[in-house]
């Protein structure tokens, strides 16, 4: 796949096939991701791969009660209370596999440089014909100080980017883009 194509044809993907990604490949992506563009070639980043689907429940249980707090605060957040409280929904779409991307605290651009190894590693994965996912609601259950102990995070990284990883069970939507707003051109 090129990389153009890579691009325009990659999308979330919200549904899964059982089949778990191999080790290998796993490790060739988080090797292709690291090569990100980051600031003062710093490579802030740690990661931990969850593949244990007892471990996925328990933190997608976590995750939506961590986020049913907030909705209770939060008005906006309302939209979000039925699919928090459904015991059958799971953060995770049953992904196989959670790649989760923490950045070191000490370097300052840490969440931008994490965010660039976030998107290298969905864009290498779609390539191989791997869906992925940043799933926004996993940063309540994954940066608390219980998982990270877990995972063996040390205490002053912070979560940037929880991506999950695995075979689509079926193709990719196709939704378009607007055009570029361009607010200012100066020559």
């Amino acid at each position: 796949m090129e990389l153009i194509e890579a691009i325009i044809t990659r999308r979330s993907v919200r549904k899964y096939k059982l089949d778990q990604i191999p080790d290998q490949t796993i490790r060739e992506l988080l090797e292709t991701a690291v090569w990100a563009p980051n600031g003062m070639n710093r490579q802030p980043w740690v990661f931990a791969v969850v593949q244990d689907r007892d471990l996925l429940r328990r933190i997608s249980e976590k995750a939506k009660g961590r986020m049913l707090d907030r909705v209770k605060n939060s008005p906006a957040l309302g939209r979000y209370n039925n699919l928090m409280a459904d015991p059958n929904f799971d953060v995770f779409y049953g992904a196989p596999t959670l790649v989760l991307i923490y950045g070191s605290t000490d370097a300052m651009t840490f969440k931008y440089d994490c965010s660039m190894v976030a998107l290298t590693l969905m864009l290498a994965a779609w390539d191989r014909g791997i869906g992925s996912c940043w799933v926004g609601f996993a940063q309540y259950a994954c940066d608390t100080p219980g998982i990270k102990m877990e995972l063996d995070v040390p205490e002053e990284y912070e979560l940037v980017a929880p991506i999950i990883l695995g075979y689509p069970e079926h193709p990719p939507g196709k939704n378009g883009r607007k055009e570029p707003r361009i607010v200012s051109w100066v020559k």
